[in-house]
Order: structure tokens, then C-alpha cells, then sequence
């Protein structure tokens, strides 16, 4: 990529360790929400089913991280989701936000304990209030059951930020066995935040 130099192994001088103001479009993700009832549409044996959800999310600031010259700014997260009233866990998801500057480079991964993970990219200003990121069929690795019965072939996110929160829409594209037509899995909320985010550890006293 013309974006690095040839030389892939000497890494920057002169990081910035404070993560919170390196974050550009991420800033705004920084923090502890707490979600509206959000809007799930799932494939079911009927057809399709949708459940109402209650949404907590955590994201903080990590380190710098280094990739010889490459610099990433990034938010550790956890994704916890119950339905309204109940206790069990509908939902489980961790993984990164990440930031990097020079090429304006926007990240997502994640994980969940069904046995699937990605990685979905996109670009963005620093000072972009909505974006978009992409993960194809080849950034998607899903246990055996999973790419059995429900294989993932496309995972898209969009997040709009604002003062006092953020809101997603996703679109999970699933090839379910036994149906001819892909199946879009979709989720949406609006998250509000209700705690500051940690600093990351260079920046704590």
C-alpha cells in the first residue's frame, strides 16, 4: 500500500499516549451506554422472528498499538444484551474499535461465544459523525456448525454519533441451509451514556 513506507519494521517517534484525543470518529464511542430497546430480526423455522432487546456496552481506551510503522488508536469493547425482564444472556460480544489515523482507516473486531469471529473495515474523516464498516465472507471465520447451518457471508454496521451517544444498524447476511434466498439478520438500537470510559494506562496517574 502507498499509505506505508517500504521500511515495515522502524516504528514512529513521538506517540501520543492519550488514546482519548487520538480516537477521531471513535471519540464519540468512548465510554459506558446503556441501550433503548433495541430491534432484532433473526431466521427462525417459520421463517423469521424478532425480539426486542436491553443493551449495555463498555468501550475503553487501550494503548497505542504498534505494527512497525502502522499506528492503531483503538476502544476495547463488550457488547452484554438481555431481553427485556429476563436475566439470561441473548447476546454476548466482544472485541476492538480501531482508529488509524494516517490512512483514515476505521475497524471492528469482534467475537462471540457461538463460535464466529470478523473483522469489518471502513473509512472515515476524524471528525465523520456517521460510518460504515464491511466485513466480506473472507474476514468471517465460524465454527463448523455455524458455517453448516447459518453461514455468514457478510457483515455490515453502520454507527451514527452524536453528544450524547451513538445509535447502529447492522445487517447480518446469512446463507441459511435449506433456503434458496440469503437471509438478512438485522439489529438496531440507540445507546446513551451513562459513565465516562477509563483512560488507557499510559494516561492513568
Amino acid at each position: 500500500m502507498d499509505a506505508y513506507p517500504k521500511d515495515i519494521y522502524s516504528e514512529p517517534e513521538d506517540v501520543d499516549p492519550d488514546t482519548l484525543s487520538n480516537l477521531g470518529p471513535l471519540r464519540a464511542l468512548a465510554g459506558v451506554f446503556e441501550g433503548q430497546p433495541g430491534q432484532d430480526e433473526h431466521p427462525s423455522a417459520d421463517g423469521s422472528e424478532r425480539d426486542a432487546y436491553v443493551e449495555r456496552a463498555e468501550l475503553h481506551p487501550t494503548d497505542p498499538q504498534l505494527n512497525g510503522p502502522q499506528l492503531l488508536y483503538g476502544l476495547r469493547y463488550r457488547l452484554h444484551i438481555v431481553k427485556p425482564g429476563e436475566k439470561e444472556t441473548f447476546h454476548d460480544q466482544v472485541g476492538y474499535f480501531l482508529w488509524e489515523p494516517k490512512t483514515k482507516t476505521v475497524m471492528q473486531t469482534l467475537a462471540i461465544p457461538r463460535g464466529l469471529v470478523s473483522l469489518a473495515i471502513g473509512f472515515a474523516e476524524p471528525s465523520a459523525r456517521e460510518f460504515e464498516l464491511l466485513a466480506g465472507e473472507r474476514a468471517i471465520v465460524s465454527a463448523p456448525f455455524l458455517d453448516y447451518a447459518f453461514r455468514t457471508v457478510e457483515f455490515r454496521i453502520r454507527i451514527a454519533t452524536d453528544d450524547e451517544g451513538w445509535s447502529y444498524e447492522e445487517d447480518t447476511v446469512l446463507q441459511v441451509r435449506g433456503r434458496a434466498e440469503l437471509f438478512h439478520h438485522t439489529d438496531r438500537n440507540r445507546l446513551v451514556r451513562v459513565g465516562p470510559p477509563i483512560p488507557n494506562p499510559l494516561m492513568r496517574p
